[in-house]
């Protein structure tokens, strides 16, 4: 059975590009949010010496988020009022092109089932705003394959892609509250 949530909008695109910093000042306006579970996955393999991670066991990690998306949409699917997404179903099988492995049927089934709202939110790669830190270790030329590998994953899944310029965060909250009241 196909769920469909118009209300779930997902924030995507590769690290780096203001996805989160968007998520959390949504979050202070009062919006239903869902934090990236790649980051807490992160910090928890970390903190018990485990290696699902980007830079250890890549599908491990991937299987991680998968689990967590799933739990996460069902979890969310009772609220009625928008709720932003940081990454969506689809960015794990961007995931999976990006590491050139075949994308699990349950996840390809689950990007199938579980539908946000048609149109998504893509933040470009933005050298002058990137950086890393202890949970993101990709180069920008990675971040800019992976925004790669996600649009080609989310456009291959039938979604369309609004993408966000690169403005202040205000600017950006702005927009995606006009055009969420327009939709």
């Amino acid at each position: 059975m196909r769920i469909e949530k118009p209300n779930f909008y997902a924030v995507t695109g590769g690290p780096g590009a203001g996805k989160t910093t968007l998520i959390e000042t949504l979050a202070a306006l009062g919006f239903g949010t869902v934090e990236e579970a790649g980051r807490r996955i992160i910090r928890e393999q970390n903190a018990k010496g485990g290696k699902a991670t980007h830079d250890g066991d890549r599908l491990a990690y991937r299987d991680l988020m998968f689990d967590d998306a799933i739990r996460t949409f069902e979890r969310m699917r009772t609220e009625s009022g928008p709720v932003f997404f940081d990454r969506g179903l689809p960015d794990l099988i961007g995931y999976s092109l990006l590491n050139g492995t075949p994308v699990p049927k349950a996840l390809a089934e689950a990007v199938r089932r579980y539908r946000y709202n048609g149109t998504v939110l893509i933040a470009p790669p933005w050298r002058e705003i990137y950086g890393q830190d202890e949970e993101r270790g990709q180069d920008f030329t990675e971040a800019v394959a992976t925004h790669e590998a996600i649009r080609e994953a989310y456009i291959e899944a039938g979604y369309e892609l609004f993408e966000l310029p690169m403005v202040s965060v205000e600017a950006r909250v702005n927009l995606v509250l006009r055009w969420i009241s327009s939709v």
